[in-house]
This record gives structure tokens, C-alpha cells and sequence, in this order.
């Protein structure tokens, strides 16, 4: 039996996945949960054979807890679900080490084989979006300065972004303005635009 934890925040689409994998006879939903802060908690407790994350989530996003698990958990394969079908979005999540990217627009039937080739250690990935990733250009930014972009995409000011990462608010602006001079962007509202549509957020 594959025992499968599932982290999606919309509770519909949750609900329909449960159901989907709960009828494969040799797959079990163990755990479920909306919140990214809840998935290396929720990994420690039932030690599942096979994750199953999307990325945009509340608190933490499951390309970050994709990570903490491997760190913590390598044993548990992650599988990313996402409507983000951008190839810099797939790099960010291969860089994670994730073991398999599939969209949400995917035939149901092709999930359930997805989790079966994740959990015996192969890995799953889109063909038309790996070579969409393969042609796709690097983030210029580095892992800071997507940091601090990444931040000001969900609102922060930079007093905010400072205090959270721990630096100067002097500092922060000088890389907002190094971020926005990186992606040829006309302000930091441009900057996370162009950056979003690239996936590198």
C-alpha cells in the first residue's frame, strides 16, 4: 500500500483528489492539510511514502517544504501538483529535488500512475514543459534577492521585508533596485510581474 499525503489549499480540489486516490486499491490518503506550515509536521507523523504538494500555499510554499522534507525526510518522495505551468517554475521545483512536477490539468488517471513511478523511485515530469524548461533562460536573481522579491510579492514593504529577513531597510531598497535593474523592470510592481510570469516566484 502507498500511503499519500496530500497538501492543497483549495478544499474542493482537495476533497476531489482524496476521493480520486482513495478508490486506487493500492494507494491510502493518510493525511491532508491547506497550509504549507502543516506539511513537515504532518511528513514526521505519518511518514508517508509519497507527498503530494502544490505550490502555492498558505504560510510556507510547497516547493519550500519539498525541500525540508528531502533534508529531513529523504525517504518520503515529494510529487509537485500545480497550475503553474511555467518552465522557471519547474526549475525552481528540480532544483528542490523534487522526484515529480505534474499539472492540474492532467488526466485523473495519469495521478495515480504518477504516485505509483514517484514512490518506486522513478521520476515524473511533463515532457512538454521539460523541454519548455530546457529552452527557458535562468533567474538572474540570486537566492537573496528572490528573496526579498518573493516577499514583496505578498505585500511586505521593505521596513516589513527587512525586519523579516534580517537586514537594514537601507539594504532592502538597494535590492529592489538591484532586482528591478536585473530584470529590466520599470519598478518593483513590474519586477514581480515579469518575475511571476517567468516562474521564478
Amino acid at each position: 500500500m502507498i500511503r499519500v499525503m496530500i497538501a492543497e489549499d483549495m478544499h474542493m480540489v482537495r476533497g476531489a483528489l482524496v476521493a480520486l486516490l482513495n478508490v486506487e486499491p493500492d494507494i491510502e490518503v493518510v493525511a491532508e492539510m491547506s497550509s504549507g506550515d502543516e506539511i513537515l509536521p504532518a511528513a514526521h507523523k505519518h511518514r508517508p511514502d509519497v507527498a503530494l504538494l502544490d505550490i502555492d500555499l498558505p504560510g510556507k510554499d510547497g516547493l519550500t517544504a519539498a525541500a525540508e522534507i528531502r533534508t529531513a525526510l529523504p525517504e518520503v518522495r515529494t510529487l509537485i501538483l500545480t497550475g503553474l505551468g511555467r518552465p522557471g517554475t519547474l526549475r525552481r521545483a528540480l532544483s528542490a529535488h523534487v522526484s515529480g512536477f505534474m499539472l492540474k490539468d492532467a488526466p485523473a488517471s495519469e495521478l495515480a500512475d504518477a504516485i505509483r513511478s514517484v514512490a518506486a523511485g522513478r521520476r515524473v515530469v511533463d515532457s512538454q514543459l521539460a523541454l519548455a524548461a530546457w529552452d527557458s533562460t535562468d533567474c538572474p536573481l540570486t537566492t537573496r534577492e528572490s528573496e526579498v522579491l518573493r516577499l514583496a510579492a505578498h505585500g511586505a514593504d521593505a521596513a516589513e521585508i527587512a525586519a523579516k529577513l534580517y537586514l537594514s531597510v537601507g539594504t532592502v531598497r538597494n535590492y529592489l533596485t538591484t532586482i528591478a535593474g536585473k530584470l529590466n523592470a520599470r519598478n518593483r510592481v513590474d519586477a514581480i510581474r515579469i518575475a511571476t510570469e517567468a516562474g521564478w516566484l
